[in-house]
């Protein structure tokens, strides 16, 4: 018998080891830094915009520093790095430095409308968060938890400032960001004073008393089977009530100052409070119902050791949807009838002035107050109930 041998290029042992070499090629090959680099070199061959009735290339004036730094960062410094979190805060630099390009050409008065230019680039630029936002998320603790959020809420803004500034979108159709800084800081005290009449006197005290009289009705309602049944369907109807048809009503009936404001909230309020309050206390189990029994606990025991703790994600869940609500629901209501001061009275009459900056100013002071709210009520859901175990699975 003959004995056939494989030859170096064609043997089984040489295939794999072929096809080994071209899986590690293959894994070595940047694909997502070769999306970056196609619309990047599609800028260049584009205008950047005019400056004067001027023609501006890419390599002309401050623009080529910047430029190359952000290219550099990214392409050289992301792959040199010891790992791809590491590379990622590098490649971080360069979205810095992509978003500063932009803006800087705006102050300087160039029209980026008039060329392609940096639209292609900034498409770079969001591949490139996207790609860095990517890996920072799988990193553990504040970096995932605050960091990527507020780099991916930078870059909406960003975006948002430079499109309506590159496109010149008149600010009584959509403000740039940096508008909206500058009516906040010049309107400071005005909208102090609307948030104090709004949030402070109206949404705090009809916050209290909505889910203050939810909850109460609820243990009333858990005691007396009968409540239940007859106030969760008025819960659903009361849920598709518009605030816009109860807050004129409510104005009449308590007149201008903050009753009428509160009496809206309490009306917004209560049932969400008075569900989530019912469901959180029947999630107990029976097997701990039967335990509490055997130890001879009656209705009051069970319900303060065993129930209401258990309950607790479903009451942070009603506090933190009401959080919400009551801020709407004051604004709204303010529309309707308020003293010459509140955050419902200043959108409707700046918006007859056609005075969007101070629009834009309030709604944002609106936003970050409803924000602060319900993240205050998750940090003290976090702390007070670490021992559940639907906290404990997050």
């Amino acid at each position: 018998m003959s004995q056939t041998t494989n030859g170096p290029d064609n043997g089984p042992g040489n295939e794999l080891d072929n096809g080994a070499y071209r899986t590690s090629l293959g894994a070595s090959v940047d694909w997502g830094l070769l999306a970056l680099i196609l619309p990047t070199l599609a800028a260049l061959t584009q205008p950047v915009g005019t400056l004067n009735g001027e023609t501006l290339s890419w390599f002309g004036g401050s623009m080529a520093p910047m430029f190359l730094i952000g290219v550099v960062l990214t392409v050289v410094g992301g792959r040199t790095a010891p790992s791809r979190r590491k590379g990622a805060w590098v490649e971080l630099a360069g979205v810095v430095m992509a978003w500063l390009l932009p803006l800087h050409l705006l102050n300087e008065g160039v029209d980026l409308s008039a060329g392609w230019g940096v639209w292609l680039f900034l498409i770079a630029a969001i591949l490139l968060l996207w790609r860095v936002l990517g890996a920072l998320s799988a990193a553990p603790g504040w970096t995932r938890s605050v960091v990527v959020p507020g780099l991916f809420g930078l870059g909406l803004l960003v975006a948002w400032e430079v499109l309506v500034r590159g496109f010149q979108v008149p600010a009584i159709l959509l403000p740039a960001p940096s508008r909206i800084a500058g009516a906040l800081a010049q309107h400071a005290p005005v909208l102090w004073d609307d948030f104090g009449q709004t949030v402070l006197t109206s949404v705090v005290r009809g916050y209290v008393m909505g889910c203050g009289a939810g909850f109460a009705v609820a243990i009333l309602a858990d005691r007396v089977p009968f409540l239940a049944r007859g106030l969760l369907p008025l819960g659903n109807l009361a849920s598709a009530i518009p605030v816009v048809g109860i807050a004129p009503i409510m104005v009449m009936w308590f007149g201008f100052d903050w009753p009428s404001k509160a009496a809206v909230i309490v009306v917004m309020t209560f049932f969400p409070m008075l569900i989530n309050t019912l469901a959180g206390l029947a999630s107990a189990e029976r097997i701990q119902l039967d335990l509490m029994r055997s130890y001879g606990a009656g209705y009051g025991r069970t319900l303060v050791k065993l129930r209401l703790p258990n309950a607790l994600p479903f009451l942070f869940n009603g506090l933190k949807i009401n959080s919400t609500l009551a801020l709407i629901g004051a604004i709204v209501a303010e529309f309707f009838g308020t003293p010459v001061v509140g955050m419902g009275f200043r959108i409707s009459t700046e918006v007859a002035r056609m005075n969007l900056d101070i629009v834009w100013a309030t709604i944002t002071v609106a936003a970050l107050t409803g924000s602060g709210f319900y993240g205050g009520l998750a940090l003290l859901e976090r702390a007070t109930t670490a021992w559940h175990p639907s906290m404990r699975q997050r």
